[in-house]
């Protein structure tokens, strides 16, 4: 009988030990439960810094990831974990928010940008851009890189803009499609690519680019980011970071970048 109250004991201590290691283990992981953000490439440079800060005032973290924002809609759509979705174009939003895979209350329109011709660092020749400018023979036997349209907004925006302004069919052919802004602005960085077609905030993080024009604002729909929480989140912090975001604290690392502030 002894024996057996001794065994009986050490049982429900060691029981009592697995449920106290547990919890112990279980309240830590909770409280430093990081926000998962998916977020356009385009955004890197400008929410790192932001996210430096956010860590820094709140103790918590957010951990990014950059792509295109249509291959971001797509995984989000097939059940990938995150609590915040920044895409580049309205349209990327829009299907997520139609599958109800938004929280539709948080949404709102986060920054502006602007979409620019740039070439590799050394050749910083201006450009006209203008209806029926000869871009086909500035690119010569080159390649034009851009973000492919269904799926990159920077791509889309490029190939609206050169149709409008009359110039596309003459470069459809030479065009070298990447799977993202960023992975464009490689290209001509490298020198892959004599000229590419990117936002303003990326050439400003690539000191192997040039800008050399501006593509006028009425060639191609206005570019906005907008930012909300995914219905399926379920982190106390998500709500306090896009709050953040779209503070006056968070305003100048978009702005540093060229970004500009939307109410």
């Amino acid at each position: 009988m002894q024996s057996r109250r001794h065994w009986m004991k050490l049982a429900t201590a060691a029981i009592s030990a697995i449920w106290l290691g547990a919890a112990a283990l279980s309240t830590p992981a909770a409280a430093a439960e990081k926000v998962t953000v998916f977020a356009a490439a385009s955004l890197k440079n400008a929410l790192d810094a932001a996210n430096a800060a956010w860590a820094e005032e709140s103790g918590k973290e957010a951990v990014v990831s950059y792509a295109a924002s249509g291959a971001l809609a797509k995984q989000i759509e097939n059940g990938a974990p995150a609590d915040v979705f920044i895409s580049a174009d309205l349209n990327w939003m829009d299907y997520v928010a139609d599958k109800k895979l938004i929280k539709a209350d948080t949404r709102s329109n986060l920054l502006g940008n602007r979409l620019v011709l740039v070439a590799e660092n050394g050749n910083r020749k201006p450009v006209e851009i203008k209806a029926g400018f000869d871009l086909a023979g500035l690119l010569g036997d080159g390649k034009l890189a851009m973000g492919e349209p269904k799926s990159v907004p920077a791509g889309k925006y490029g190939q609206t803009a050169l149709d409008k302004l009359g110039v596309w069919k003459s470069v459809e052919t030479k065009v070298a499609y990447s799977e993202s802004v960023r992975a464009a602005l490689a290209l001509v960085s490298r020198g892959e690519a004599p000229y590419g077609i990117v936002y303003q905030t990326d050439a400003a993080a690539d000191k192997g680019v040039a800008i050399v024009g501006t593509f006028p604002a009425d060639s191609h729909p206005p570019i906005i980011y907008p930012i909300a929480l995914l219905a399926e989140s379920k982190n106390p912090d998500a709500a306090a970071y896009l709050d953040f975001l779209k503070s006056g604290k968070a305003a100048p690392f978009f702005t540093a970048q060229g970004f500009t502030i939307l109410k």
